[in-house]
C-alpha cells in the first residue's frame, strides 16, 4: 500500500451555531481534512441543525458541557475509530465536556478544550489540577508505548516567542510561570510541539483578543497547538497555522502525518 498522508486540522470555533452561521460548514467541505476536532462548540447536538451534526463522509462524536452553552468538542473523522471515550475518568473534568478521544489503529486522537484561569483563583486551580491529571493520564498511555496525537485550545502560550506581549502579560493567566512550566514539563514527558518542529518564527499566533481588534495588528497568543508523542515523529509531514481563516476568536491549525 503506497503511503498516504492524513491531514489533521484543530480549530477553537468559539461556539459551533455562530461558526455555521458564518460558513463553517462551506469552509469544512471545501477544506476537507481527514479528521476535524472543533473546541468550544458550547452547544449538545440537539441544539444542531442535522447537517451539522451529520456531515457526508464523516463519523461525529461530540461532547458536551453538563452546563448550557459552555465548553464543549466535536471531533469528525472519515475514518471510524477503534474506539471513542468522553473523558479521562475524572468527573470534575469530563462533567465539562472537554475531551473525544478517538483511537485508530495508528494513534489515539484527544480532542481537548482546556480550561482557562482567568475568571477566578478557583478556575486557575482547576485549569492546573486539570493539566496534572491529564499528564498523569498520557505518562500511563506513554509506558504502554501508544501513539499519541493531542489537539486543541490549551489556553496558555508556552515561550515569549508565543504572544506578542510577554512582559506585560507575566502576571495574567495564559502565560504564568506555572502554567508555562507545565508545558516544560509535559514536553520533558515525551511529547513534541509540532510547529516548533517547522517553524521557529517570531508572530505566529491561533488567537487574538476581538474586543480591541488585535488580529488587524496580528497582536497574539499562540495557545492552540498539535503536540505529537515522539514515536510519532517520523511520521509528522508538516504543521501549520491557517491564519487567515476567519469566523473565530482562534484560527484552524493543521499537521499533517504520514504512515
Amino acid at each position: 500500500m503506497p503511503k498516504k498522508n492524513l491531514r489533521l486540522i484543530s480549530w477553537n470555533v468559539n461556539g459551533i451555531r455562530a461558526g455555521y452561521k458564518k460558513g463553517l460548514l462551506d469552509w469544512f467541505k471545501k477544506d476537507n481534512p481527514d479528521m476535524l476536532s472543533l473546541q468550544e462548540t458550547k452547544a449538545h447536538p440537539n441544539q444542531l441543525v442535522d447537517e451539522l451534526k451529520n456531515v457526508e463522509g464523516y463519523n461525529s462524536y461530540f461532547s458536551s458541557a453538563e452546563k448550557k452553552g459552555y465548553s464543549g468538542v466535536v471531533t469528525f473523522t472519515k475514518r471510524k475509530p477503534l474506539n471513542v471515550q468522553h473523558g479521562i475518568g475524572i468527573k470534575k473534568f469530563d462533567s465539562e465536556g472537554r475531551f473525544i478521544i478517538t483511537e485508530f489503529e495508528e494513534f489515539i486522537l484527544f480532542n481537548i478544550y482546556f480550561p482557562n484561569g482567568k475568571a477566578s483563583p478557583e478556575r486557575l486551580k482547576y485549569k492546573m489540577d486539570f493539566y496534572d491529571s491529564f499528564l498523569k493520564h498520557c505518562k500511563k498511555l506513554l509506558k504502554h508505548n501508544k501513539k499519541i496525537v493531542i489537539c486543541g485550545d490549551v489556553n496558555t502560550a508556552h515561550k515569549e516567542i508565543d504572544l506578542a506581549r510577554p512582559k506585560e502579560n507575566s502576571k495574567i493567566s495564559g502565560f504564568l510561570p506555572e502554567e508555562r512550566d507545565w508545558i516544560d514539563r509535559f514536553l520533558d514527558a515525551g511529547f513534541l510541539d509540532t510547529f516548533r518542529l517547522f517553524n521557529q518564527e517570531p508572530e505566529n499566533y491561533t488567537w487574538w483578543d476581538m474586543v480591541t481588534r488585535a488580529r488587524e495588528r496580528n497582536v497574539g497568543w499562540r495557545i492552540d497547538y498539535f503536540y505529537i508523542s515522539e514515536n510519532l515523529k517520523k511520521n509528522i509531514v508538516s504543521a501549520s497555522i491557517h491564519s487567515s481563516v476567519m469566523g473565530s476568536d482562534h484560527c484552524p491549525i493543521e499537521i499533517q502525518l504520514k504512515f
